[in-house]
């Protein structure tokens, strides 16, 4: 039996490294795991190892694997009415369009459907120009929104490399890195009025005129689980309405319970003028995105056209499963138990980073979470130098992760902790200890 279950799982080993190109991948190098079953937080792999997923796959998965009421919307969809074009009316878009304005801000009015994070913020550069008459976008360095040509642009670390040269127009500035700040703050007031009155400048200085749109995650995701300081969001939400920007929150990561809110701009009381929304959405189990578009830019397009259209926007699989998503998060509570979880997170990242002098700071809110390495405490330095290939040494610590069954993915110096909303706090402490031992490992690195 188990030499059958061995022998499939090498079967389909073999097929994807012949037939798939994988992301992100030097493809000679690989060596895929072989997934054959998950539930809950859990996958197995062909030889029955089970794993802990820590970070939620790609940190899209908060209801964990095989929800059995999302599969069953699906199916039931399915049945009725597998697809329809984007031009037609019909239940699962319409309830699906309603249920998500009805979690959004306030100031928010429709739903462009798209497929995906980065067709979101495509389409969304597409409404702020049209609605502004204007050209040019701003974004952050530490930020990513995708790898299509323009989320490609929109990004401002390395993935945008193979993207460029880039579009005109496309402009970057940094965001407030409090860790990394070029010299200490007394306060979160201090840095946003440092920050702001530079983002302030750069506008000037790049012609306001011109500008049709401010994008940036609200907590930024994979570069660092970055939380704005208080003030921030509202000083950047004040320049675009000095100025008549167009304020977009990529909530791709950030949004659907992550930071303990529905959208983590409800965390600053900010309403932005456009949000970009995917992974949480649906969690995965159908592939949904989308713009959620204030009254008024709605308002702009009742009398001028829509130059956004795709073949599969609204699809009535995604719709349905977005409405049994967010019935699920209502239903289960688990925005609450992001909260509650988060707070737990917190207490053990505290810790760990007074315990282990390989960590130089813990980020978290809600269950959003990273772990920066370090060599130096007193320094920063981080433990792999910034725009260098960190090779060995975080491909190492994550190996030693995965041996032990705790699932996640890392960028630059940080480890990401992002585990579905259903998590326990039984189970976070069971992850979080085998943490615990790997920092030992790193550790013993850098003494």
């Amino acid at each position: 039996m188990v030499q059958n279950a061995m022998d499939y799982g090498n079967k389909i080993k073999c097929d994807d490294l012949s037939y798939n190109l994988h992301s992100w991948s030097t493809q000679g190098a690989l060596n895929p795991i072989v997934v054959t079953k998950a539930e809950g937080i859990y996958f197995w792999d062909a030889e029955g190892k089970r794993y802990m997923d820590m970070s939620s796959q790609l940190v899209n998965l908060n209801i964990g694997h095989g929800n059995r009421k999302v599969v069953e919307a699906i199916k039931e969809q399915a049945d009725k009415m597998a697809f329809m074009g984007p031009a037609f009316a019909f239940d699962s878009k319409s309830e699906a369009a309603r249920k998500i304005i009805e979690v959004s801000p306030d100031n928010m009015g429709k739903v462009f459907f798209v497929n995906a994070g980065a067709e979101a913020n495509e389409n969304a550069i597409k409404i702020a120009r049209m609605f502004t008459g204007k050209n040019k976008i701003f974004s952050r360095y530490r930020s990513y929104h995708g790898a299509s040509y323009g989320a490609a642009n929109l990004s401002g670390e390395q993935r945008r490399f193979p993207s460029e040269p880039g579009i005109a127009g496309f402009v970057k500035f940094f965001d407030p890195y409090l860790y990394r700040a070029p010299f200490p703050f007394k306060d979160d007031k201090e840095a946003t009025d440092y920050y702001i009155s530079q983002l302030r400048e750069q506008i000037l200085y790049e012609g306001s005129e011109y500008i049709a749109a401010i994008f940036l995650e609200t907590v930024t995701g994979s570069n660092g689980i970055i939380i704005p300081p208080d003030g921030y969001l509202q000083g950047v939400r004040d320049l675009c309405d000095e100025f008549g920007i167009v304020m977009v929150c990529d909530e791709v990561m950030a949004g659907w319970g992550r930071t303990g809110e529905w959208f983590a701009v409800n965390h600053w009381n900010v309403k932005p003028d456009l949000i970009t929304f995917a992974k949480g959405s649906t969690c995965g189990y159908v592939p949904l995105g989308g713009v959620i578009v204030s009254k008024e830019i709605s308002k702009h397009f009742d009398d001028n056209m829509l130059w956004c259209g795709l073949t599969y926007s609204g699809h009535p699989l995604g719709c349905a499963a977005a409405c049994a998503t967010i019935d699920l998060y209502k239903d289960e509570r688990l925005i609450e138990n992001s909260r509650n979880m988060g707070k737990v997170i917190g207490t053990i990242l505290e810790d760990m980073k007074e315990k282990h002098p390989c960590v130089g700071d813990v980020r978290y809110i809600g269950l959003f979470s990273c772990i920066e390495l370090v060599k130096d405490k007193a320094t920063k330095a981080p433990l792999v130098d910034y725009g260098r290939d960190p090779g060995k040494i975080m491909k190492k610590i994550l190996g030693m992760l995965v041996s032990e069954g705790f699932w996640t993915y890392t960028h630059e110096n940080m480890i990401i902790i992002a585990p579905p909303l259903i998590i326990t706090e039984e189970q976070l402490g069971e992850a979080m200890e085998i943490m615990d031992r790997v920092l030992d490992f790193v550790d013993s690195m850098i003494i």
